[in-house]
């Protein structure tokens, strides 16, 4: 999240980019939110959460929000546009593992019938490896992280879009990027969701990996915090 970061106390998240928040210097605005989901458990009137000046001036509201803490000390990233980015940090730097011995990767790769994937690897005599990134930040028991957090037909299309790239011979990933501190575990929110726990399955039946990482937040308080993709956390049977 570019820019200082000045703290506050949310107000209310409504018409679903906006977000009305009270300032620590006692300031009231308006920032916009960069979250389509329903954002269940971080949008509690009362929250802790840090905004920071919007990067561009032309923008329509003057502040972004950034992260929320919940009452359970649980800091969050609320930005949805940010796993990509931290996955193609990730990637250029060879912290992904499972993936760091492909040497190139191009971004937003047209593919299949109207879709995007979010990255393609390639490297000498290996198989093209299409990557797509879920941003995860639902947490409804210490320790335990769930996707996704509403309905989303884009994300069960996505998962035919892999189980049918791997059905070719080549190589399909899909990574959850856990923007939130204390994950241990990912889970499928398959009561939120049925549909897409049910592409989930068929997609890993096909042999769609399965990658989750949980990120490094750093206190937003503090000078120069970032966050980064950190560590692969477990993903457990739907």
């Amino acid at each position: 999240m570019p820019g200082p970061r000045h703290r506050g106390r949310l107000l209310r998240r409504y018409k679903r980019f906006l977000a009305d928040i009270v300032l620590d210097d006692g300031r009231e605005i308006t920032a916009h939110c960069p979250n389509p989901g329903s954002m269940m458990g971080l949008k509690e009137e009362g929250m802790t959460v840090w905004v920071s000046p919007a990067a561009n001036p032309k923008a329509k509201l003057a502040w972004r929000w950034g992260y929320a803490r919940r009452g359970d000390g649980v800091l969050a990233g609320i930005d949805t546009n940010a796993p990509n980015r931290l996955v193609r940090e990730a990637l250029a730097a060879g912290r992904i593992a499972e993936l760091a011995h492909y040497p190139d990767f191009r971004p937003e790769v047209r593919y299949r019938e109207g879709s995007r994937v979010d990255f393609l690897l390639t490297g000498p005599d290996l198989p093209d490896c299409w990557l797509e990134v879920k941003n995860v930040h639902l947490m409804r028991t210490p320790g335990l992280v769930e996707f996704p957090d509403c309905v989303t037909a884009r994300g069960a299309k996505h998962m035919g879009d892999l189980a049918a790239m791997r059905s070719t011979g080549d190589r399909a990933v899909v990574l959850f990027a856990v923007q939130m501190t204390g994950a241990e575990r990912l889970s499928l929110a398959a009561d939120l969701d049925p549909g897409y726990a049910r592409a989930f399955r068929e997609a890993r039946e096909a042999g769609v990996e399965v990658l989750a990482y949980a990120c490094r937040i750093d206190d937003p308080d503090g000078e120069g915090a970032e966050v980064v993709l950190d560590r692969r956390i477990e993903v457990l049977d739907p």
